[in-house]
């Protein structure tokens, strides 16, 4: 079986070229166009594929973890008058539909990575746009903190796809205008349906990029920007890095094993469960020990076991419709560990591990999956891990009434002050607070909570789990809820899921995936861009599309 790799080595990108200077990083974009991903396009004009996506997500991670004093990051092009063409439009008249709206949400991923990074962790972004600049290439200047253009006279910003591909710009490239650089919708609409773009002098006036300067004053006024952006960060100045080192997995068609995630696949049932290990030794608590331990600090290594684990069920296992989520182990020791991550979380590197948690249990509900949690014996949801539970669409605990008499261990959930703050969903709440609807009184009587072992009773009557059966019931509970969830529509459940599992105010990002789960699902699904005659299929054909015009 042929498997999409997450896995980089810092030392052979084949798209990036990244240099360090003091408090700031530069991230050069040089697209090698023949090493894409897959047989049958060349990366030309600094397009890219998921392969450069991953080998940047890889890069950012490694700016997070091993570069500590990195204050600011520069993306800029080595090549020469083009900053980035955007997503190579040959993959993707030539991908299947789920590798399209895949790719897009790992890129907008990746993007919400860099704002999560500038949001959380002080390290900020800064686009040197060196020329020309369209569609995705615009995307990633737009998720950073501040956007630099060359004013040559020539190089331009754009969003074609609208004219050109008869597609959207990848749902955060249109959002991002308006929600985040504040455009006018008016000024948005002129702008992402010419396909030609906007030159520097324009793209200032409307408000696409913050600052412009002629190709003798570029590089200058970069420096003075990236320096600022530098100068506003709380990193610090003198830190040791962590080397984040090379993933153990053990993968086949039925199986991914790490050290404390598992997964098994069933293919008949179109499950896999993923099982999350708590931490079997004793964990430093002490800030110089956590550093020691460095990648082998069970929180930073579970989550990046966790999040490699996601990204290959969605990319390498399309046919498996829901997640069961289980954990096992001592809660004592999740505890543990989330004191240590409540104690030092104003630390460097506990606040970078604490970033890695929630961007992976964001990834995990952004995720087209039914999520089904499973609390049985042995179970250890407890604190950080007791977010799996939250984040899932359903739970399932066993109700063990007569355990003590019988000697039996009644599963358990415990708060802890994690579930309370840190690992904030895409709508910028808890997932308590998305639960409750922000119910104040029901919060503050979940905080006063926090410690106590919660048995299935009592996690229903708090509103922390779905359903409680007994063990005479459980088997054929369990049996029956997915086999049931497994003969729904796929495509129903993706909406439905998407819908129910951000409440609660919109955000930007809430809008980019809501919008990949619907509107670019549907418009790649459409005739008019993926059709024998659709604007995607024939971009480069000298071809004119043809158009159904019934609008629906």
């Amino acid at each position: 079986m042929s498997f999409v790799s997450f896995d980089r080595d810092s030392d052979q990108y084949r798209h990036w070229k990244v240099a360090i200077d003091g408090p700031l990083a530069t991230l050069s974009m040089d697209v090698d166009e023949d090493s894409g991903l897959v047989d049958g396009y060349q990366l030309k004009l600094n397009s890219y594929d998921l392969g450069v996506d991953i080998e940047l997500h890889d890069i950012v991670q490694r700016l997070r973890f091993e570069h500590p004093t990195v204050k600011a990051v520069v993306l800029t092009s080595a090549k020469e008058r083009m900053f980035c063409a955007g997503a190579n439009i040959y993959m993707l008249s030539t991908s299947s539909h789920a590798w399209k709206v895949n790719f897009c949400k790992f890129t907008n991923e990746t993007r919400n990575g860099l704002e999560d990074s500038s949001a959380h962790s002080g390290l900020r972004f800064l686009a040197a746009i060196n020329g020309t600049c369209a569609g995705g290439g615009y995307e990633i200047a737009l998720a950073c903190d501040e956007i630099v253009m060359i004013d040559d006279r020539s190089s331009t910003v754009s969003l074609p796809e609208v004219p050109l591909l008869g597609v959207l710009p990848g749902t955060g490239g249109l959002t991002r205008v308006v929600d985040k650089r504040g455009v006018r919708r008016d000024l948005a609409d002129l702008f992402c349906t010419n396909a030609d773009g906007v030159k520097a002098e324009r793209a200032k006036e409307w408000g696409l990029v913050d600052a412009i300067a002629p190709p003798s004053r570029f590089e200058e006024t970069v420096q003075i920007h990236a320096q600022g952006l530098a100068d506003r960060s709380d990193r610090p100045d003198h830190a040791q890095g962590v080397t984040l080192t090379p993933l153990k997995r053990r993968m086949d068609e039925a199986s991914i094993a790490y050290e404390h995630v598992a997964v098994a696949i069933d293919r008949s049932g179109r499950t896999a469960t993923v099982t999350v290990e708590a931490p079997d030794s004793e964990q430093p608590s002490h800030i110089d020990a956590i550093r020691q331990a460095g990648a082998e600090w069970w929180p930073l290594a579970m989550a990046r076991q966790l999040d490699d684990a996601l990204l290959h069920l969605r990319h390498n296992f399309a046919d498996v419709g829901t997640i069961v989520l289980k954990t096992r182990g001592e809660i004592d020791a999740v505890m543990a560990v989330d004191a240590a991550l409540e104690t030092h979380q104003a630390d460097w590197f506990v606040r970078e591990v604490i970033g890695m948690l929630r961007r992976t249990f964001a990834r995990l509900e952004v995720t087209s999956r039914s999520l089904y949690a499973i609390i049985d014996e042995g179970s250890c949801f407890a604190g950080t891990l007791a977010e799996l539970e939250f984040a899932a669409d359903r739970s399932y605990m066993l109700d063990l009434p007569d355990a003590e008499e019988e000697g039996q261990d009644a599963p358990m959930i415990v708060l802890s002050p994690m579930n309370f703050g840190p690992y904030l969903m895409v709508n910028h709440l808890t997932r308590l607070q998305t639960r409750f609807g922000k119910d104040p009184v029901v919060m503050e009587g979940l905080r006063e909570r926090i410690g106590e072992r919660l048995d299935a009773q009592a996690a229903l009557a708090a509103g922390l789990i779905t359903v409680a059966p007994d063990d005479l019931d459980w088997d054929d509970e369990i049996r029956l809820a997915l086999e049931e969830r497994a003969g729904l529509s796929p495509d129903a459940l993706t909406g439905m899921e998407a819908s129910l599992r951000f409440a609660g105010t919109e955000t930007m990002e809430t809008k980019i995936f809501g919008r990949l789960s619907a509107w670019q699902n549907w418009v790649f699904n459409r005739p008019n861009a993926v059709g024998e005659q659709g604007a995607l299929r024939l971009f480069g054909s000298g071809s004119k599309a043809h158009f159904d015009w019934e609008r629906v």
